[in-house]
């Protein structure tokens, strides 16, 4: 299979037709049923990279049969392929259902990926044997949000029959199946109740429809748990309408719940409050004492702090933080500064030394800081792959099969046989195989591989500028900085020309599909039709017009027209404080996860960008700046 690799990579896509209608001839064959079509598929698929996918679908086809020899020769293929493990897995769940627990313990132990089913269909074999232990596993599962997988159902059942699953295991599923909005399953839950605290699951939809109409038609003297339950939910997603009557209505109601639940509803509301960057939050986190706040709560109690330039909160905070989440870099970032303010300087550069060590955002931030310059070090520390290394790399089978995937614009599959062939790589193997995907035009792989370097690294494989001839009569057009377009596009695209989001943004600058219309409208592009969104020249002239639009709005603000480029500019000025905040604390209280973690790497990609380019000299604090005052009308 070896001497499948320079070809390829010299054939035109033409010449590649053959193995991509084939493979999916099978994979058509297999969702119909089609046997002979699918070994007519799979005879053609020889010799070719995609020969382990055929197999693999073949042997999906017939596994009724419980033809054994065939399986097992399939899978002592070992770790070639994820395919391989996926149907390993996929053949293991058969097993469990055929109840052929001899064969399914024999190859479990092999399997690398395990989902929440197949974890479920281990612990019914172990329950065989120490069902005890079987069942304090599963009660470790139960606690999840959502509906589980069919093969924990007789877990569950046992462990509620056996007592391991208490009733307050139950309802406190329940509140977390509420949290989340997951009303449906909240409802399922209700029949595992005892029979005398089961209540109407109808009250539950219209808490949800018209939570204002069933707190204010709701009587609540003498009301049992699920009644109460119910109620603090409505109360929750009133709160996210609107706080002042969702508070208004809980004063009229609160001495019907106990301390617990008066202290819970205030840890929620205290939390909803932070997201709004309402003032009263912290006092309602207050409140609330010690009630059990998960980690999403905890980081808007210091997001809120840090709003209000309480230092001492953001402290206690983090503090509270169990200790994986203090670990992460804005924690770790954030209490150094707290320490900083509380005059604890001694603490905080001890802080700070460890995370400016790490090339990123929090590690940028870390290293100005301490004097240093943000990303030190990116040039002395360069290492390039030699051309031995890059042919081993080259040469293994699951890197043809990302390439030959790749150019087939089946990017999912690809990615799976690229994250599986390159999980153990060492820093060496890494850039090797960075190297390899550049070379092919595959810089989201390539950025992929970069990244994960811990102590030996390439920068310009890390942060490679392709399409620069052709950005640049756009960069002078609207005088935008070549750095800051390249860390957008970096964060939005991965440079992957054909990249489409699930909301529809297109192309390298993921230009939503209404916005390129306006765009174009603006330009005068009287030609334009969505199939364009994908053209490297209109992509990128429609993109950065799109950023020089927003920034303008914006003041020449780049975090603001970060911010405004990805959530939209309403949001973004809605996002401001009633005074001057930090341009590090506008983005760390951004609600929207996604956009919040979207603005810090565009910074961050752009402070590395400048440096790589030798153009601006600006520290990332002095491009985050300060955010000013929100406008009133």
């Amino acid at each position: 299979m070896r001497f499948l690799l320079p070809l390829l990579l010299a054939l035109p896509l033409c010449a590649l037709a053959e193995p991509e209608s084939d493979f999916r001839a099978a994979r058509d064959a297999l969702r119909v049923g089609n046997l002979a079509r699918l070994d007519k598929a799979a005879e053609n698929l020889q010799n070719t990279p995609l020969e382990i996918y055929a197999t693999s679908y073949q042997l999906r086809a017939r596994l009724s049969t419980r033809a054994t020899a065939p399986i097992k020769a399939f899978l002592a293929r070992g770790d070639e392929s994820p395919v391989v493990d996926q149907f390993r897995s996929d053949w293991l769940k058969f097993l469990a259902r055929q109840e052929s627990w001899e064969t399914f313990a024999e190859e479990y132990p092999n399997v690398v990926n395990i989902d929440d089913e197949l974890a479920c269909y281990a612990l019914q074999l172990r329950q065989q044997s120490d069902e005890a232990a079987a069942l304090a596993e599963a009660r470790k599962l139960w606690f999840r949000d959502d509906e589980m997988p069919e093969s924990c159902t007789p877990l569950f059942r046992r462990g509620r029959e056996q007592g391991i699953i208490t009733d307050t295991d139950v309802w406190k599923r329940m509140r977390l199946a509420l949290e989340s909005g997951n009303v449906s399953f909240a409802k399922q839950l209700i029949k595992q109740l005892p029979k005398s605290e089961q209540f109407p699951a109808a009250e539950l939809s219209v808490a949800s429809s018209n939570p204002r109409r069933y707190l204010e038609k709701t009587k609540f003297e003498n009301v049992g748990t699920g009644r109460r339950l119910t109620a603090l939910f409505a109360l929750l997603r009133l709160a996210r309408q609107s706080r002042e009557i969702a508070f208004a209505r809980w004063e009229k109601i609160a001495n019907y719940f106990t301390e617990e639940e008066q202290r819970y509803f205030f840890g929620w509301i205290g939390f909803a409050g932070a997201q709004s960057h309402d003032e009263r939050a912290l006092l309602w986190y207050a409140v609330a004492g010690d009630a059990a706040l998960n980690p999403k709560q905890l980081a808007w109690r210091a997001r809120a702090a840090l709003r209000m330039q309480n230092w001492h909160e953001v402290w206690a905070s983090i503090n509270a933080m169990p200790p994986q989440q203090q670990s992460e870099g804005a924690w770790r970032y954030w209490k150094g500064r707290a320490l900083v303010r509380l005059a604890r300087p001694t603490e905080a550069e001890e802080v700070f030394a460890e995370l400016s060590r790490e090339y990123n955002y929090y590690g940028q931030l870390a290293a100005e800081e301490l004097g240093k310059e943000a990303g030190p070090n990116i040039f002395s520390t360069g290492y390039r792959a030699s051309e031995a290394e890059v042919e081993v790399v080259q040469q293994m089978p699951a890197i043809q099969r990302t390439l030959l995937l790749y150019r087939m614009d089946m990017r999912t599959e690809a990615a799976k046989e690229w994250a599986w062939a390159t999980r153990k790589f060492n820093d060496r193997q890494l850039l090797a195989a960075a190297e390899v995907a550049q070379r092919n035009e595959m810089y989201d792989r390539s950025i992929n591989a970069a990244d994960r370097t811990v102590s030996v690294h390439d920068f310009n494989l890390r942060y490679p500028a392709p399409y620069r001839a052709a950005l640049r009569e756009n960069l002078d057009k609207h005088g935008l900085e070549e750095a800051w377009v390249y860390g957008l596009m970096r964060q939005e695209s991965r440079f992957t020309t054909s990249a489409k989001s699930g909301a529809g943004a297109a192309g390298l600058m993921q230009i939503m599909p209404d916005t390129a219309r306006w765009v174009a409208r603006q330009m005068g592009m009287k030609s334009y039709r969505k199939g364009l969104i994908h053209q490297l020249d209109v992509n990128l002239k429609l993109g950065t017009y799109y950023m020089k639009t927003v920034f303008k709005q914006f003041d020449e603000n780049p975090v603001l027209a970060s911010a405004a480029y990805n959530a939209g500019p309403n949001r973004a000025k809605q996002w401001r404080d009633k005074k001057p905040l930090e341009g590090a604390v506008y983005i760390e209280t951004i609600p929207f996860d996604e956009t919040r973690d979207y603005v810090r790497k565009v910074m961050s990609n752009t402070i590395y960008y400048s440096m790589l380019f030798g153009q601006s000299s600006q520290s990332l604090k002095q491009r985050l700046g300060t955010i000013e005052a929100e406008r009133r009308k």
